[in-house]
């Protein structure tokens, strides 16, 4: 055999060889990742996307309209039927001393982060003692709406909506572990959270975010008509029982409503609360893609 032709078998022959470890490896690494526990090979998923401040000021623009229709006013508020304000783009709930209501209250932790976060309070907040409401009535709140000291507190959260916004994502990073510790389900809780988060990112944490803010964890025993809750948690399980081939977020907004209808038809009559139906569906459809024109995102 000639010298070409020794060397045209050897090179054939190592080509075979680098064919052959070759597919080991890609053998090795299929069977490598069907032994890995499945929390390992979806680890890259589990995590909430990183927001840019633009996402995070578009959330917080949506978060605003949504509460307030972008109105200044709306910022210091206080519904009919109600015994307590509604303040900030959050509409956080502030309670006077001793006031016992069933639902949760957040404005007192909303102060707290304003002064870990070191923005200055206005001066007759600051020294509120114990950050309780100092409105003992609807009527005598209303009655205050343009005195100077009012107006202070609307521009003050005006001017700190995106520390707000900050204080609301932070409220959800924080409320995987309450609703997965009161689920039945926990690990398809924690995928369905994570995938939703990451689903057409912003809009996805937006979802999440505004639904948390809007009407809780799920997890208060207090915030329950006939045993029933309406938070994060029962939107997540309603999912997980009708899931189908629509987009996750019509998915997740239709969830939504489903939940929301029930707390109507479970909410004592006197609360009337047939009147907020169409609010709440419409907020709702703002989680499709399809239904929100985003502003610059990226």
């Amino acid at each position: 055999m000639g010298n070409l032709a020794k060397a045209t078998k050897y090179r054939q022959q190592c080509l075979e060889r680098v064919s052959a470890v070759a597919l080991i490896c890609v053998m090795f690494f299929v069977a490598l990742m069907r032994a890995l526990p499945v929390s390992a090979q979806q680890a890259s998923a589990q995590q909430l996307p990183q927001l840019s401040d633009a996402q995070a000021a578009w959330i917080a623009d949506q978060i605003f309209a949504n509460e307030c229709n972008r109105q200044i006013s709306c910022l210091t508020s206080w519904n009919v039927g109600e015994d307590f304000p509604s303040l900030g783009i959050g509409h956080f709930i502030w309670y006077r001393e001793g006031q016992q209501e069933r639902f949760v209250e957040s404005f007192p932790d909303m102060l707290a982060y304003y002064v870990a976060r070191g923005v200055d309070l206005p001066s007759w907040l600051s020294g509120q003692a114990g950050w309780n409401s100092p409105w003992a009535t609807r009527e005598e709140f209303n009655a205050e709406l343009d005195a100077p000291r009012m107006r202070e507190f609307r521009e003050f959260l005006f001017e700190t909506r995106a520390i707000q916004a900050e204080f609301i994502i932070r409220r959800l990073q924080q409320s995987l572990p309450l609703i997965s510790a009161a689920s039945e389900s926990p690990g398809l809780i924690s995928e369905l959270f994570y995938e939703v988060a990451n689903t057409e990112v912003p809009q996805g944490m937006y979802a999440l975010i505004d639904y948390v803010n809007f009407k809780g964890e799920g997890t208060a025993a207090s915030e329950r008509y006939q045993g029933e809750g309406w938070g994060l948690l029962q939107v997540l399980e309603s999912m997980l029982q009708s899931r189908n081939d629509e987009p996750l977020l019509d998915q997740f907004a239709s969830a939504a409503r489903d939940v929301l209808a029930r707390r109507i038809a479970n909410a004592p009559p006197e609360r009337g609360e047939e009147r907020w139906r169409q609010g709440w569906n419409n907020r709702t459809l703002t989680y499709q893609q399809s239904d929100t024109q985003q502003a610059d995102t990226q």
